[in-house]
């Protein structure tokens, strides 16, 4: 295993992190911030507790997991995308390195930029509201797993994409629809029967309720079907992207 590879790669992309810190991390943070302002103070005073959580608190696990997703989908997907659009892709393909390494680098940076940008946010959202966490292990678990499978998805998505406008379709038009309709300010428990069964073919519900469960002990659906949902959908990402490098899709044209 070429570690000294993997880890030249895992470090070019963690610099340039550091390179954009202001739309890495900073902006991130203040749009979430503004969602505490808007959701927390303002809407937050007229609505009743939830599962006897204060509103303001509730929301913040939805809203790490929004930021989250969204933020592992682009780091991912921007990072393998640049290669194929300057052509240094070929230069990677032809360097004695495995898939597994060009997954593990690309994967493991855009993971760990969103899940340090998962916690600035967690730190962030106490000077804000009082909060707890029940089960902080738990709740580092689905950080990382989620954090995993969605930069796994981004990578994909990196891949399909032939022009910087497509990078945005999925994340935009797909899973933000999904996450704020995936319980991110609401308990699927407050909708009409029909609508419930209907919302539980949104995979994000499973990610939602099984880290704010981590929280407070309150989850729309049981934790374990959480985990085995992530589980499968982490399964799901490695799997495609075994086959990728297996036929070289869009890899070697």
């Amino acid at each position: 295993m070429n570690l000294h590879a993997a880890a030249a790669i895992y470090r070019f992309e963690m610099a340039r992190t550091g390179r954009t810190l202001l739309q890495s991390i900073v902006s991130p943070v203040i749009s979430t911030s503004l969602y505490f302002v808007v959701f927390g103070a303002a809407i937050g005073t007229r609505i009743t507790e939830i599962g006897g959580v204060s509103y303001g608190a509730f929301i913040v696990p939805g809203l790490i997991m929004l930021s989250l997703l969204m933020q592992s989908i682009s780091n991912a997907s921007f990072a393998i995308y640049f290669p194929k659009f300057t052509g240094t892709i070929f230069e990677l393909l032809s360097a004695p390195i495995s898939f597994f390494e060009v997954v593990l680098s690309y994967v493991g940076a855009a993971a760990t930029k969103s899940i340090v940008l998962g916690l600035i946010i967690l730190a962030t959202s106490w000077l804000f509201v009082p909060m707890r966490i029940d089960h902080p292990v738990w709740m580092l678990v689905f950080l990382v797993l989620t954090a995993v499978t969605f930069s796994l998805f981004g990578f994909i998505i990196g891949i399909w994409a032939d022009g910087f406008e497509k990078l945005q379709v999925i994340p935009l038009l797909i899973v933000t629809p999904l996450t704020f309709l995936g319980g991110t300010f609401y308990s699927i428990e407050m909708l009409p029967p029909i609508w419930q069964k209907i919302t539980l073919l949104n995979p994000v519900v499973y990610l939602v309720s099984g880290f704010r469960w981590s929280f407070y002990g309150i989850a729309d659906v049981s934790v374990e079907v959480s985990l085995a949902m992530t589980l499968a959908f982490l399964a799901g990402c490695v799997a495609a992207v075994g086959w990728i490098f297996k036929t070289g899709y869009r890899l070697k044209s």
